[in-house]
């Protein structure tokens, strides 16, 4: 099989967002690595992706950017420790005055990350290459 593309996505709606949902499911990174820019209205994660889409067990350095961000909360996301990491189970939007709402990122552990926008402007994009590793993502069922 041969070796997919890095990911280059772009969200503009709910479904554009379960996509990248999909595609950041069980990513890792610290919260360090968590920038939100009021000024530049821009929330950035960079995280370490399972590529689930490879077939082998992988990760690969990737970046989100969310736009138009108006609000950033936290909850159960101590960031007095920069090197804490942090586990991404999924990416959902609420809808709230059209065509903005609410996009949150949910983390293991039962923290999140929500992010108020005036519309979902996401993108996703490996920005290393990908190397092993030793563990596949598993879930309880």
């Amino acid at each position: 099989m041969a070796d997919p593309a890095p990911l280059r996505l772009l969200a503009e709606d709910a479904d554009d967002l379960a996509v990248i949902s999909a595609a950041l499911q069980d990513a890792v990174g610290k919260v360090g690595d968590i920038a939100y820019e009021p000024k530049a209205r821009r929330l950035t994660l960079a995280l370490n992706r399972y590529r689930w889409e490879a077939g082998v067990r992988q990760r690969v350095r990737s970046a989100l950017q969310l736009g138009g961000v108006l609000k950033v909360q936290t909850r159960k996301v101590r960031r007095e420790r920069p090197d804490a990491v942090v586990e991404l189970l999924a990416v959902t939007f609420e809808p709230g005055e059209a065509p903005g709402g609410i996009i949150t990122l949910s983390l293991a552990g039962g923290g999140d990350v929500r992010a108020e926008v005036e519309c979902i402007d996401a993108v996703l994009a490996d920005v290393s290459d990908p190397w092993p590793t030793p563990r596949t993502p598993a879930h309880e069922a």
